[in-house]
C-alpha cells in the first residue's frame, strides 16, 4: 500500500478499494490455511467463486483481479515470489455500457444557463465552459490552478490520475469565459494566497461537490430532465470530438487515457449515432 501511494501516486478512493480487495482475499487465503506464498491459480479461482456466489458483480470481480494482479506483480518485482499465480487467469467479461452523454444542443442551453449578472454565475459559467471545452474530469477542473491556465496560447494543463500532467487546448468561447471571470470575480473573491483558478466567494477553491450541486441546478435550468453528472460532460466532449472526425489518438491524448481501448469506447458511441442518422435521413433506412 505504501508503493501505491508513494511510487505509484495513486489516489484515495483507489486505495480504498485496493485495500479493501486484498483484505477479503487474505481472509479467504487464512479460511483455507494457504499462505500468501503459496498461492494458485486453483485457490484464487475458489476465493473468486465464492465472492461470486455471494453476489459480487463481474465489474467488482475484475476490480478483484486488477487488485490481485497489482499485488503479485510487486512480489514478483521484489523477488518475494518466483512465479506469478495469476498469469493465466482471465478478467470476467463485462458488457460495456454506452456512456450517458449530452447532444450538442443540450450542452450549448447547459453552458448558456449560469447568468452573466451574478459574480457566482460567471464563475460558474467559466467552469462549464471550461469542463467541457477540455474535457476534463471535475476533480481535474476544481484541482486546476492560476498557472496551469494559458489563454493566450489556448492552452491548459490537467494533471489526471496518478498525478499525470497533460495539455489540452481551449476553445475561445473557454478562454473568454474564463478571462471575464478573472478580471470581474476571482480577484474580489480570492484569500491571499490562493492558487486555486475557481474559488467561492469565502476565498477558497471549489470542491466537487459544490460543483455537482451547482450543476443540477443549471441542468433543470437548461430543460434536461435526464440525471446530469460532471462525466457527461466529458463523455459528451470526447463523442463530440469523434462524431466531428477527429482522430482516437488525439481524443485519448487529451483525455488522458493511458489505453486507447478506454478510448474506443466512444466509436461505439459514434457509431451509434450515425446508425441514427441513417435511420432518420435514409429512405430506406428504417425498413
Amino acid at each position: 500500500m505504501a508503493h501505491l501511494r508513494v511510487e505509484r501516486g495513486v489516489s484515495a478512493h483507489t486505495l480504498a478499494a485496493y485495500a479493501s480487495d486484498l483484505r477479503r482475499f487474505l481472509e479467504g487465503l487464512e479460511q483455507r490455511g494457504v499462505g500468501l506464498l503459496e498461492v494458485d491459480p486453483g485457490v484464487i479461482s475458489a476465493i473468486l467463486v465464492e465472492r461470486a456466489g455471494d453476489g459480487l458483480g463481474a465489474r467488482s470481480q475484475a476490480r478483484f483481479l486488477s487488485s490481485l494482479r497489482g499485488l503479485f506483480k510487486y512480489l514478483l518485482e521484489e523477488r518475494v515470489i518466483d512465479e506469478n499465480p495469476l498469469e493465466l487467469l482471465t478478467s470476467p467479461r463485462m458488457q460495456r455500457k454506452l456512456p450517458a452523454l449530452l447532444n450538442r444542443d443540450e450542452v450549448l442551453r447547459l453552458l448558456e444557463a449560469p447568468p452573466l449578472d451574478t459574480k457566482r454565475g460567471i464563475r460558474d459559467r467559466a467552469m462549464l465552459h471550461t469542463m467541457y471545452a477540455a474535457g476534463l474530469r471535475v476533480s481535474e477542473l476544481v484541482m486546476l490552478e492560476l498557472g496551469d491556465v494559458e489563454l493566450r496560447s489556448g492552452y491548459l494543463a490537467a494533471f489526471g490520475k496518478g498525478e499525470k500532467r497533460r495539455l489540452v487546448p481551449i476553445g475561445r468561447p473557454a478562454s473568454a469565459a474564463i478571462e471575464r471571470y478573472l478580471g470581474e470575480v476571482r480577484g474580489g473573491w480570492a484569500a491571499a494566497g490562493a492558487r486555486e483558478l475557481f474559488v467561492t466567494h469565502r476565498g477558497r477553491g471549489m470542491t466537487r461537490q459544490a460543483f455537482w450541486k451547482a450543476l443540477k441546478t443549471y441542468g433543470r435550468v437548461a430543460g434536461i430532465t435526464r440525471r446530469l453528472t460532471p462525466h457527461m460532460l466529458r463523455h459528451s466532449f470526447a463523442t463530440h470530438l469523434v462524431q466531428g472526425g477527429a482522430d482516437l489518438r488525439v481524443v485519448q491524448t487529451m483525455l488522458g487515457h493511458a489505453d486507447i481501448s478506454t478510448t474506443q469506447i466512444y466509436t461505439h458511441v459514434s457509431g451509434h449515432h450515425l446508425r441514427r442518422m441513417y435511420d432518420r435521413y435514409h429512405p430506406r433506412g428504417g425498413s
